[in-house]
């Protein structure tokens, strides 16, 4: 029942004790609660630090109970200024870390918000700050995840994130590449997001990395091409209407996770094959459609063949000229 007070059980049934006998030694503790003589010992020192038994002046030798009128007033007295020190330490702390943070906003040059931009360095420094815009969603969330199969680390990042959101009832809306659904990895997390009320969609090409948080904060790649250059984060209306827009977009186009991507009955090619025509067509290599599509050089290459045979070419030359002429491009 004194637990709050810092007695426990045994140290409890001893003070009771010795309140009701008064005059019992260690050895008739032991004996009227069963206890062994090392636990009474370290109750009856307990009791003496929280000043509940003092040294009795009629016999030095033992100690007597301080009445619990007096002893446990004096315990709540301590605990009171105690929680006292504890909230003044509170206030200076949280008075400190506020003056702490102004001063890292003006030591930080890449933080600055002047028209509403902020350059995040680092993946710790974005990680931080979609933390930070993740907790402030009320409504809805779009992002694009192109590249195919995504790092076990950003799906492992993204989904207490996306849990949270979804929790508190905010429209979440992500787009991937067709790829994804070959990495079970990122096929998985994208099942898993549609279960908890999240909408998923795939599209065989995609626009750079994208998030936006309720229409009001865009994070994106200042290169996509060098993640290490860090990202963007904005506020400014007019960028934020435009990548929006882009989403929306793009959105309309991509198939729900759910079902296969289409296959055009005029040339027999699905989404993807179609856009890999169309990007070797504008002299791109198999490398970097490849990454364009985030499939790899091995699949762009099997992918290619078999638009090649379909078109009954022999390279690809003439099979651009067959693709052109039968209205594929």
């Amino acid at each position: 029942m004194l637990e709050m007070l810092g007695l426990d059980g045994t140290t409890e049934a001893v003070y009771r004790q010795m309140l009701a006998a008064p005059g019992c030694g260690t050895a008739e503790l032991c004996a009227v609660l069963g206890l062994a003589e090392g636990t009474v010992r370290e109750a009856l020192d307990h009791l003496a630090h929280l000043t509940l038994v003092r040294v009795s002046r009629d016999a030095p030798d033992s100690l007597r109970p301080v009445s619990p009128e007096l002893g446990l007033e004096l315990i709540l007295r301590r605990r009171q200024e105690e929680l006292s020190r504890r909230q003044h330490e509170l206030s200076v702390g949280k008075a400190t870390a506020a003056r702490l943070i102004a001063e890292y906003a003006t030591l930080q040059p890449e933080r600055a918000t002047e028209y509403g931009f902020e350059r995040l360095v680092g993946l710790d420094a974005i990680q931080a700050r979609l933390e930070a815009l993740a907790q402030e969603l009320t409504t809805e969330c779009l992002s694009v995840m192109p590249g195919g199969a995504q790092s076990q680390a950003s799906l492992d990042a993204a989904r207490p994130l996306d849990a949270e959101a979804l929790r508190r009832g905010v429209r979440v809306r992500t787009l991937y590449q067709d790829s994804a659904r070959n990495d079970q990895a990122t096929l998985a997390h994208a099942q898993w997001l549609t279960e908890q009320g999240g909408a998923v969609r795939t599209a065989p090409v995609l626009p750079p990395r994208l998030l936006v948080f309720d229409r009001e904060v865009a994070v994106v790649p200042i290169d996509p091409a060098n993640s290490r250059l860090g990202a963007l984060c904005t506020r400014a209306p007019g960028i934020l209407a435009s990548l929006v827009a882009l989403f929306e977009q793009v959105w309309d186009s991509a198939v729900p996770l759910g079902a296969s991507p289409s296959r055009d009955d005029s040339t027999g090619l699905n989404t993807v094959e179609q856009q890999l025509l169309k990007l070797l067509a504008t002299g791109m290599t198999d490398e970097a459609a490849g990454k364009r599509l985030g499939v790899s050089l091995r699949t762009v290459r099997r992918q290619m063949a078999a638009i090649m045979e379909r078109l009954s070419a022999g390279s690809r030359f003439e099979a651009g000229l067959k693709a052109a002429r039968k209205g594929w491009l």
